[in-house]
């Protein structure tokens, strides 16, 4: 099957283009940047759809690219050499006081703490709670053994949970982390 349709683009984006943009955005950590990494995963995957072998869900497929491409991006030089200093006023125009803010705050408390992870960390922490795919998906999604997955989240969260703690974040925060 060739993706070569408009209505077969559509498709993708509108059933994936919200778990493509998490993880592009978890990953880059700005909204721009991430929008970019989204439409550079879709034209990929438009381009090769065709090569596609169907082992793996649409889904998997298209995170395995996100990630990819975000990596790829992140070794990019000239991504190291300019900074971003954009301001995102939309997100704020999004948020309802009091109850948003607060968990706008233990959200971005959460991102930063992650960020601290190593990749393999947080990729699996990001696969399984972000993105909600099963260990059996995870797997696919990274190329390793369920049972790899499996250890990896285990030792990512005793790791988040520290790190939480160590932030003064863990009080509210932690116990969300099973």
């Amino acid at each position: 099957m060739k993706l070569n349709s408009h209505e077969s683009l559509e498709r993708l984006i509108d059933l994936y283009s919200g778990d493509v943009y998490k993880i592009a955005y978890c990953y880059m950590k700005d909204w721009q940047l991430a929008e970019d990494v989204s439409q550079e995963v879709f034209y990929k995957a438009m381009k090769n759809y065709a090569n596609f072998n169907h082992r793996s869900s649409e889904k998997t497929w298209l995170i395995r690219i996100t990630i990819n491409t975000c990596k790829d991006l992140l070794k990019n030089g000239w991504l190291k050499r300019v900074q971003t200093s954009v301001v995102d006023d939309g997100l704020m125009g999004q948020v309802e006081p009091p109850f948003d803010i607060i968990r706008w705050e233990r959200d971005c408390a959460i991102d930063d703490c992650l960020q601290k992870l190593s990749d393999h960390d947080r990729e699996v922490i990001l696969l399984f709670y972000y993105d909600e795919l099963t260990y059996e998906e995870i797997s696919a999604v990274l190329g390793i053994p369920m049972g790899t997955v499996r250890s990896r989240l285990s030792r990512a969260r005793l790791k988040l949970k520290k790190i939480l703690n160590e932030e003064d974040e863990g009080i509210f925060i932690s116990s969300a982390i099973k």
